[in-house]
């Protein structure tokens, strides 16, 4: 790997990590407003909503200037969602704007990686990727969790700058300081990534004939005979990932009597686990036999619904040590076999706006069927059993269909192949 992918991993690993513990500063700041517990969901569908409204014109906009530029001008939206909470604007609004900014920041992210970087290293890069991604998820979730907690937030406040009144008199404020900080130290490492020289041909401006083309780029990833595999379980698994942060946080409420400072840990072991699983796979899994993984995808759903036994934290950070572990393993192949199918079939900023999209709107979907539940006070332990089945069943359902297509047509002769 060159100098420039680690500058683009160190942008991405601040971004990231700025995103992740604005959201459980976002979380206080809803428990400290008495907000409605079906809220707190909402807080994450707000965050991927531009992911799907954008999807049609993220993709042109990426590949329209050099990706660099692309990632700083997202930063600084994500600084500006950051500021608005600063003026009272309701917190589901202002991470809707950072969303916004992650949305545009995205393709840029991975697409520059099948610049950047020959086919055969895809897998080792997103094996990086999606471990420096889940150490900061990681730090992230431990850092949000702290800068809400009563010590810190007597520390922070207690800080006095001599001759200047600040203005920062909440534990919200004083948070949301130390996160901006964050977000324009990644900017600063986006002036530092190199232009990789990819040029595509002159992006389309039109809305309409923007939806037509991604429209078109979605329907060729689909009908793909491994495209549509490693979408799909890559679809599932951002989708089920997004989830099981919230019904983590609510088990561990429920289950372990843990409040929010202290289970946020608990999302840090899981992060952890998919750290672990992701360098291994990036280690010992080929390009060649990405879909050898997917039954791993199986045992997780599996392993989630043993989740509703464990009432020791003892117990529970092995568990979900596990479950991280698996789902790091699956679906880090998967992620490389469909970026390498999607700059084969189209550009790169294209191919993960279609990926994005479908991603999220599974998150989307997932995210407002838990806020349901909660809503309607079904038993938490119904909805894990509920969660870890349909993960399972749904995976089992792709790994069938990956056989179906494999007794047709050899698809993964297509694995390697250059682009069209």
């Amino acid at each position: 790997m060159n100098r420039g992918f680690y500058t683009i991993m160190a942008a991405q690993f601040f971004s990231s990590l700025a995103d992740n513990a604005l959201l459980f500063v976002a979380i206080d700041l809803l428990i400290s407003m008495n907000a409605p517990a079906s809220l707190t969901p909402l807080l994450k569908l707000s965050f991927v909503l531009f992911y799907v409204l954008l999807a049609p014109f993220v993709g042109a906009f990426a590949d329209s200037m050099p990706k660099g530029k692309v990632m700083f001008i997202a930063n600084l939206v994500k600084v500006a969602g950051c500021a608005l909470i600063f003026f009272h604007v309701h917190p589901l609004l202002a991470y809707a704007v950072v969303g916004f900014g992650a949305a545009v920041y995205s393709p840029a992210k991975y697409g520059i990686l099948t610049e950047l970087l020959p086919p055969e290293k895809l897998v080792a890069a997103n094996g990086w990727i999606e471990g420096l991604t889940v150490m900061s998820i990681i730090l992230g979730t431990v850092m949000g969790g702290a800068l809400v907690s009563a010590k810190a937030s007597a520390f922070m406040l207690g800080l006095d700058v001599p001759m200047i009144d600040t203005g920062i008199d909440t534990t919200t404020e004083a948070a949301l300081c130390v996160v901006v900080a964050v977000y324009i130290l990644a900017t600063i490492f986006n002036l530092r990534i190199p232009d990789t020289l990819a040029k595509y041909a002159h992006q389309e401006r039109n809305p309409a004939r923007l939806i037509a083309d991604f429209a078109n780029c979605s329907s060729l990833l689909w009908k793909d005979k491994l495209g549509q595999i490693s979408l799909a379980v890559t679809t599932l698994f951002w989708g089920a990932g997004a989830t099981l942060q919230f019904i983590v946080l609510k088990w561990a409420e429920k289950s372990l009597h843990m409040p929010l400072d202290k289970a946020t840990t608990l999302i840090g072991i899981v992060a952890l686990g998919v750290a672990v699983g992701a360098a291994a796979s990036a280690k010992m899994i080929p390009l060649k036999k990405s879909l050898t993984v997917i039954p791993l995808g199986i045992a997780m759903g599996i392993v989630v619904m043993c989740m509703t036994m464990v009432h020791s934290v003892l117990i529970a950070y092995p568990l979900l040590l596990l479950i991280g572990v698996l789902s790091g393993f699956f679906v880090v192949p998967m992620n490389a076999l469909l970026q390498h199918r999607g700059h084969v079939l189209m550009s790169a900023g294209h191919s993960i706006a279609v990926q994005n999209f479908n991603e999220n709107l599974s998150i989307l979907t997932m995210l407002a069927i838990y806020a349901i539940l909660i809503t309607l006070n079904v038993e938490l332990n119904i909805v894990i059993v509920g969660f870890g089945l349909s993960v399972a069943g749904i995976m089992y359902l792709i790994m069938r269909k990956h056989k179906v297509n494999q007794a047709e047509h050899d698809s993964l002769a297509l694995i390697g192949e250059h682009k069209h």
